[in-house]
Order: C-alpha cells, then sequence, then structure tokens
C-alpha cells in the first residue's frame, strides 16, 4: 500500500529493512515482551504490559494481537527472545498496518477542514517537555497541546501520570529507549515526526525534563526544520531544578556555589569519553548535576578527585525524582559510588555534587554543615 510520502519515511517494510519479518513469523505482543514486574515503575518501561495497553490501536490490525493485550499477570511473564533487535524490528512490522492507516485518516481530515487547513498543508510539531515525573510540574502551555494533540510520540521517561492528562483522540506511540533496547532509532523518530507532520497532523513529541537538555530535541529540530516543517518548543522543568528543589538543594548559593554546570555520564556511540571534562569541572566553588551518571560514577568521582576537588565534598543520587517512587542517598563524593551501590539505585538517577548539598534538610549534618557554610 503506498503512501502519500514516499520519498520520506514510507512505513514499509523494506523501508525499515524488514524484508524477513513476513506476516507469518509475527508473534503475540505478550509472548514478545509484557512483563508484569515493572509495574511498580512511575515511568513506560521497555516491556511493560502498561505501555502495550497504552498503545493498543497500533496493533490492532491482528485479532490475535489485540486479544493478547489483555492478558493477565501470569500471562505476562511468559518468554522473550534473547535477540532484542529481533523483538524491536517485530514490533514495528506489527505496527506497520496501523500507522499507515492512522496517516491516510489525519490526510483526510485535514483536506476536508477547508479554510482551516494551513496554505502549505503542513502540521504542526511541538517538542514538549514533561519535567521530571511529577505532572503538577507541567506549564500549562504544555497541558494545552498535550490534550489537543492528534499523536504523541512518548519517551520512557515521560511518566504515566503525565500521560494520563492526554486527550482521549489522540494516539500515543512510544519511541523510548533505553540501554540495550531502543525501541526505535533517532533517524526512525525523525521520519515519524516527519510524516506524520506531512499528514497535517498536531505531533507532539513528548520527552522527560526539558527537551533541550540531553534530550536530542535539538537534532529533532534542526531535521525538521530543513524539511520545511515549523516546530514549537515547549520548555519543561529540567531534572537538576525539579529535583533540586524537592530536596531542598540550592544550585548556586551565594558565596557557597557561584555557578552550576550540567553533565552528561556517557557519551553517543564512538564520542569522546564523557569524563574529559572532569580537569575542568573539578570547580570546588560550582555545582556539578550529572545526567545518565549511573555507570560512570565511580570513574567521575575518582578524576574529581584526582583534579583537585576534595574528597569530602557533599554529594546525592536521586533515583525517580519528583515521583511516589523516589529514593535517594547523601554521601561524600568518595563514598558516593558505594553508597548507590548499596541501595541498588537504577535509572533513571541524577546525581548533584558540591557543597550546596549540605544545605538540604535531608543530609545527615545538615543543620551543623548548614551553618558552618554559611559562616565561611
Amino acid at each position: 500500500m503506498a503512501l502519500p510520502y514516499t520519498h520520506h519515511y514510507d512505513l514499509s517494510f523494506s523501508a525499515l529493512n524488514l524484508k524477513k519479518f513476513g506476516s507469518s513469523h509475527l508473534q503475540p505482543i505478550c509472548c514478545l515482551r509484557c512483563n508484569s514486574s515493572v509495574s511498580s515503575s512511575p515511568f513506560t518501561e521497555k516491556h511493560s504490559l502498561q505501555r502495550y495497553q497504552r498503545d493498543q490501536w497500533v496493533y490492532n490490525n491482528n485479532n490475535q494481537q489485540r486479544s493478547s493485550l489483555s492478558c493477565d499477570d501470569e500471562a505476562a511473564s511468559c518468554s522473550v527472545p534473547a535477540d532484542s533487535d529481533s523483538i524491536r524490528l517485530n514490533d514495528i512490522t506489527l505496527q506497520l498496518p496501523e500507522l499507515r492507516k492512522l496517516l491516510q485518516v489525519l490526510k483526510h481530515k485535514r483536506e476536508s477542514c477547508g479554510g482551516q487547513v494551513p496554505k502549505n498543508g503542513l502540521g504542526d510539531v511541538f517538542l514538549v517537555g514533561t519535567g521530571p515525573g511529577d505532572p503538577d510540574l507541567l506549564t500549562l502551555k504544555a497541558v494545552k497541546v498535550i490534550q489537543k494533540a492528534d499523536l504523541l510520540l512518548y519517551d520512557r521517561l515521560v511518566s504515566n501520570a503525565v500521560l494520563d492528562l492526554v486527550g482521549p483522540d489522540a494516539r500515543l506511540l512510544y519511541v523510548g529507549k533505553t540501554a540495550g533496547y531502543h525501541s526505535r532509532t533517532q533517524e526512525e523518530i525523525h521520519e515519524l515526526l516527519l510524516s506524520f507532520a506531512e499528514a497535517g497532523a498536531t505531533v507532539v513529541r513528548l520527552k522527560g525534563g526539558d527537551p533541550l537538555v540531553f534530550g536530542r530535541g535539538g537534532e529533532e529540530m534542526d531535521f525538521l526544520q530543513q524539511q520545511g516543517i515549523q516546530v514549537k518548543v515547549i520548555p519543561g522543568i529540567t531534572a537538576a531544578s525539579g529535583i533540586s528543589a524537592e530536596l531542598g538543594i540550592p544550585l548556586t548559593h551565594r558565596g557557597i556555589a557561584n555557578s552550576v554546570r550540567f553533565l552528561t555520564g556517557h557519551s553517543r556511540k564512538g564520542g569522546t569519553d564523557p569524563l574529559f571534562v572532569a580537569e575542568n569541572a573539578a570547580d570546588p566553588d560550582s555545582t556539578l548535576v550529572v545526567y545518565m551518571g549511573l555507570s560512570t560514577l565511580p570513574s567521575l568521582a575518582e578524576k574529581l578527585i584526582h583534579h583537585g576537588l576534595p574528597p569530602d565534598t557533599p554529594a546525592t543520587a536521586v533515583e525517580r525524582g519528583t515521583t511516589p517512587q523516589q529514593r535517594m542517598v547523601f554521601a561524600e563524593l568518595k563514598d558516593l559510588a558505594d553508597k548507590i551501590k548499596t541501595a541498588e539505585l537504577v535509572s533513571p538517577t541524577l546525581i548533584i555534587i558540591g557543597k550546596v548539598v549540605a544545605l538540604s534538610p535531608f543530609w545527615p549534618q545538615s543543620l551543623t554543615e548548614a551553618s558552618r557554610l554559611v559562616e565561611v
């Protein structure tokens, strides 16, 4: 079935290298992925039953898949193939028929609206930041856009509580990434955004935190603008701001921290070692906030101390900050990695390093330490 915009993302098997996945090879969703053990997470985990129930519309082309979405917890524990790439490609193959159908429906809807259609016939794309997880931290503008969208492409770290605000007629599609499993490549996300914008749809790209802070929003904006698509960015409260406020940590404080620096704990494939900045970041008068840094913290802490940051610098690690499942550990920098390991913190975990951490009421010696810092 040909689509209107075959020069971009034609949503065909060949476009996604899916020739080896004929319809006879499709496996029921429940037997592929459903995992009830992640139900306690405030976010959309990669193989959770909740994810497939939320995105049920995109699997409706097959009665077997539709019925499997109502499987109970016992059925949700079925086996998962070891090849994560095969899971990903099979998942995309299952979704293609309904994605094609939705493209045609939205295109027809816009064409039938008469004067309401923009002159160029193109829809709008919104890059929306949803904050660190607490839905009360959403901006009013974000809520309005979420509720009027035709299609929402959402990441793993968009909380379930935020997704509950989506309008009843909208379609949700998970495009999240986690270590070892990308439901969509970045290029495929670009082409999905483009295809639906060209069909005249209102497309919302939901991202945890702020879309332009370690969210690859800049890449998506640049790609779409080069294709002539208007992109509007709605900022969100980045994790550094939301979580530090939750813990009572001022990221800057006169006489204690005169600057704040955001770091990423990992690099893109083939990129420069993200820890090379440690030499310049080891400033005792600055606050460091590390995103995605669980695996590299031991090495980062060692390098920061080597380059002059005191080993007893206050630090904290916060898992799932601002959500009901929030957990945190406080320790001196030299001990933080061990404390994280003991507590078995998992992603997403934000790390804050600096003297301002001792101003938090959760710091073990908060009153004494805060008084001493202010006096100094």
